[in-house]
């Protein structure tokens, strides 16, 4: 048998005890910024009018008519007379080779805005105006492409008909 080791009353062994470790700033912060959803970039349609319409919807518009068989148009976004009534509006004008003409006029600088849009075959004016994406809730960059080509297809203006 071993004797049971003597300890000191007035001095007691010290006890081993768990602290926890200090805590850092970095390690403190990486668990809060994994936890924390990456933030997802703003949508095109989130720009403000005056940027969207030039800089995306004008070099998307010619790259989808051509894709669809069309010939290059020529685009200009300005604000001026919507064609057939006159009030003052926003419009991207457009023409195609054998002097079609199209025109996408906002009737406030706001791509949710109401939307008109007017045709008209070389050696004419337009006389007529049709409402444009009216049933829409959101409008985006893809449903003004695909809407607008396909309403240009329709008047037989781009690919073979």
């Amino acid at each position: 048998m071993r004797p049971a080791p003597v300890s000191d009353s007035a001095n007691p062994a010290p006890q081993p005890t768990a602290s926890p470790a200090p805590a850092t700033p970095a390690a403190s912060a990486a668990p809060a910024a994994a936890a924390k959803p990456k933030a997802k970039p703003p949508a095109p349609e989130d720009q403000p009018f005056a940027s969207f319409v030039p800089d995306l919807l004008l070099p998307a518009l010619a790259k989808e008519i051509e894709a669809y068989g069309g010939p290059t148009p020529e685009l200009r976004f300005c604000e001026g007379p919507m064609p057939v009534v006159d009030s003052p509006c926003w419009m991207v004008q457009g023409s195609l080779p054998g002097d079609r003409r199209f025109w996408l006029c906002f009737t406030e600088p706001d791509i949710s805005s109401a939307k008109t849009v007017a045709v008209a075959e070389s050696g004419s004016e337009p006389s007529l105006l049709e409402s444009f994406l009216i049933d829409e809730r959101k409008i985006t960059l893809a449903l003004l492409l695909s809407r607008l080509v396909q309403r240009l297809n329709g008047q037989k203006w781009l690919g073979p008909n």
